[in-house]
């Protein structure tokens, strides 16, 4: 028997059908977009990075006392791989998994997941309130001020980013132009 590999397409269908919350969806766009983007800067599988990023909070909206252990269950009702299934049930390492990401793609995930909305939470600041003219530095600027964006655990994607091997402020750069290729969909163009 092959092996199922799920196309960005069931992905998205499975998306809509566990969640309705707006925010979670553009949310679940954001960290898709990203996770292609750095997959193609390290070379990976941009489909298989994408998907992952796109399902990591399936559960979410419905499950949120049941984060990524209801994701686990449906994905393996529905024969998911397991490195896809594992790589979504890491990102909850420590908050609500004791799954370590192991892997370039869980990895990322973990690290840009939260990441994404503090990037967003910047990007509503601004005059423009866009993201295609910000740069890495004004999110850098609010890092430190825990009272915004106050629920993005700021310690979780630092500890990615160590993890990466990479400088914060590159993560943070990154992830911004990850985000930019969805500006229209995720409602961050702006009045730009």
């Amino acid at each position: 028997m092959e092996k199922y590999i799920p196309t960005r397409e069931d992905a998205y269908k499975l998306l809509i059908e566990y969640v309705e919350n707006e925010s979670q969806i553009k949310h679940a766009l954001s960290v898709e977009a990203v996770m292609r983007h750095f997959a193609r800067l390290f070379g990976e599988d941009e489909e298989k990075w994408g998907v992952i990023g796109l399902i990591h909070d399936l559960d979410y909206d419905k499950y949120p006392e049941q984060h990524c252990i209801m994701t686990e269950k449906i994905l393996l009702e529905k024969n998911w791989p397991k490195d896809y299934i594992r790589a979504v049930v890491s990102h909850g390492w420590k908050l609500c998994t004791d799954v370590e990401p192991k892997e370039k793609v869980e990895i990322v995930l973990y690290t840009i997941d939260e990441l994404t909305g503090l990037v967003t939470a910047t990007a509503l600041m601004r005059p423009s309130k866009s993201i295609l003219d910000m740069e890495a530095k004004s999110v850098k600027k609010k890092w430190n001020q825990k009272s915004f964006a106050a629920g993005v655990n700021r310690d979780v994607i630092e500890e990615g980013a160590n993890m990466l091997g990479m400088d914060l402020i590159e993560v943070i750069r990154e992830t911004i132009e990850g985000m930019k290729e969805v500006a229209d969909e995720i409602g961050l163009r702006g009045n730009l």
